[in-house]
């Protein structure tokens, strides 16, 4: 899955996300859900399959970035 950044209003939910990208649940990693990365400038991001990040209009969102596995680098200590 890639990360897309989103503009919507204040307070936006995943569902309103999802409706105003026209994007199926299969499509979104509903579980990731929507983060708020500057809710009072509306910027979200949301996960998203590669072939929705490619459909995703450039006026209703930003992106793709990559979403690398953040693991811990050599053995635990």
């Amino acid at each position: 899955m890639l990360l897309i950044t989103v503009r919507l209003p204040p307070d936006a939910t995943l569902a309103q996300a999802m409706r105003h990208l026209g994007l199926p649940a299969e499509e979104v990693d509903t579980g990731y859900g929507l983060v708020p990365i500057d809710p009072d400038q509306g910027l979200y991001g949301l996960r998203v399959t590669e072939a929705a990040a490619r459909r995703v209009d450039p006026t209703a969102g930003e992106g793709p970035y990559a979403d690398p596995r953040i693991e811990p680098y050599g053995p635990p200590s």
